[in-house]
């Protein structure tokens, strides 16, 4: 099964927990952030991310520059809160 499949498997599955009513409110909301061109400002997959720094598990300052310094860098972005 290829990432795809894969994918639509999930959003049917979760299509089959939701209620009607909380489907169509997120599906709206979906549409409307397609319309409103924000992903026109999304990097795409293997494009060069422009640099930043962010604290690391210590508190100390790291960038994505000196990340790249030693070789290839992989970022995951996590939504949601703890």
């Amino acid at each position: 099964m290829n990432l795809e499949e894969k994918l639509a498997a999930t959003r049917e599955a979760s299509a089959k927990r939701l209620p009607a009513e909380l489907r169509a409110i997120m599906e709206g909301a979906t549409a409307q952030l397609r319309v409103s061109g924000i992903l026109d400002g999304v990097i795409k997959p293997g494009a060069v991310a422009p640099d930043f720094t962010l604290d690391d598990q210590h508190g100390m300052p790291v960038s994505l520059a000196a990340l790249r310094a030693k070789g290839p860098v992989v970022v995951s972005v996590f939504r949601g809160f703890w």
